[in-house]
């Protein structure tokens, strides 16, 4: 009978081209907003690393003087002894102690100008724990950064823009005023959203330069970014001693044992750095948790792409209250063919089932034209100035939602009317005829 119900609601179609070509329209347009929005939230709000992410854990303490404490949730950094003090431990499968700083490179003897980069300082299990990929060479290892090694990895970008994309492994960078070797070119890599770095907006580009934690202290002589302080350094530029959170740490528990052991042993260290004065508050204030979690907490999506995508939504109901009120007046119109059909036998559920057929049609119909307005919508998204322009592209899933929310709506849109025209009382459209 399907097929049946189809032929009708073609012959239907075809019959007010007008009409219909305003109810594919009204879905068309309410789609098409409410998907564009709809997919920039989706990709926003993806796992940066699937299969992952779940063992991956963000651990936070409060660092803060007890005379200064006045917020309830812990900074997203760590003064810099709190964060060795957790990493010396060794109380996780992996774990990594992560910084960044800007720092000027260039190549030594080449004749390049300098380039005032960012570089990220972090421990050698950075490049397993994220599974970061490498195009040449590899990171470095444990005992390097335990010697301070003058080592370095660095991006696709910069070693296209440095060396022609060649191997660049074994070959010399200054970093400030300090010859490195490079151990390791990355291939093109952009975790979506940036999940490591807790100050960085969700959907920079990676670091340029990736460079032991030690050594790069060294290095770079202390001019690193501190983002809360309640005590000047008494030196400029030392963080090592001083009151200011600058580093943050991540760690991989693969079991909810682990993270439960862990959780404990955070919670320990707090209260233990209460007793002695330094943390104002203890284990009330400690947080561990889950990539995806934090991302949460941290608010990926950008509270202007929810509004959006709630107004998008908004939109779509309306086109629906003007596509009831469009297959309403196309359904009771029909009712003397309606009353004949009913006189001749078919059913209330035929008739039902029928106008469904036709209302999914459309649905369908304007489902194709409402993927083609959210394709010119994410083009229009690529070329505005936001972080997350690059993302803006259709995926297969958001593709197949694109056409099941259309036929979804076209299908509740069509309930009532569909069920007026079910219940047209032959009797009174054939003494009309």
């Amino acid at each position: 009978m399907f097929g049946y119900y189809l032929d009708l609601a073609l012959r239907s179609l075809k019959r007010n081209k007008a009409l219909t070509a305003l109810m594919v329209l009204a879905i068309a347009v309410g789609i098409g907003a409410s998907m564009t929005t709809l997919t920039v939230v989706h990709l926003l709000s993806g796992d940066p690393i699937p299969g992952k992410s779940s063992v991956l854990y963000f651990p936070q303490v409060d660092p803060e003087n007890p005379a200064l404490a006045e917020h309830t949730e812990p900074y997203p950094a760590m003064d810099y002894r709190s964060a060795l003090d957790l990493w010396s431990a060794q109380r996780a499968d992996r774990q990594a102690i992560v910084t960044s700083s800007p720092v000027k490179v260039r190549v030594p003897d080449s004749g390049q100008p300098p380039l005032m980069l960012s570089m990220l300082s972090t421990t050698a299990d950075f490049f397993p724990m994220f599974e970061v990929p490498f195009q040449y060479g590899a990171g470095w290892s444990a005992q390097e950064d335990a010697r301070h090694a003058r080592v370095a990895v660095i991006t696709a970008d910069l070693n296209d823009k440095l060396f022609g994309g060649d191997n660049s492994v074994g070959r010399t960078l200054r970093v400030r005023d300090t010859d490195v070797r490079i151990v390791g070119v990355l291939k093109p890599w952009r975790p979506t959203p940036l999940f490591y770095d807790p100050w960085s907006q969700n959907f920079s580009r990676t670091e340029d330069v990736f460079a032991p934690f030690g050594s790069s202290l060294d290095i770079n002589q202390g001019n690193f970014q501190a983002y809360t302080c309640w005590h000047v350094p008494e030196k400029v530029g030392d963080l090592r001693n001083s009151d200011c959170v600058w580093v943050w740490l991540w760690v991989e528990l693969d079991s909810p044992a682990k993270v439960q052991a862990y959780g404990r042993f955070l919670a320990g260290y707090a209260e233990q750095q209460k007793a002695q004065g330094r943390f104002a508050t203890g284990k009330e204030h400690v947080r561990l948790r889950d990539l995806m979690t934090w991302l949460t907490a941290r608010g990926m999506v950008p509270d202007d792409v929810r509004l959006q995508a709630w107004l998008a939504s908004a939109f779509l109901v309306i086109c629906l209250f003007n596509a009831v009120g469009l297959l309403l007046a196309k359904f009771l119109r029909r009712s003397g063919e309606i009353g004949v059909r009913r006189a001749l036998g078919a059913s209330r559920r035929a008739i039902f089932s029928q106008c469904l057929v036709e209302a999914g049609l459309i649905g369908l119909l304007g489902g194709i034209l409402g993927w083609l307005l959210t394709l010119a919508g994410l083009w229009l998204i690529r070329r505005q100035p936001v972080d997350y322009a690059h993302l803006a592209h259709l995926d297969t899933t958001m593709f197949l939602a694109t056409f099941a929310l259309a036929v979804a709506a076209s299908l509740l849109a069509g309930l009532i009317p569909a069920l007026r025209a079910s219940r047209v009382v032959p009797s009174w459209q054939l003494k009309a005829l």
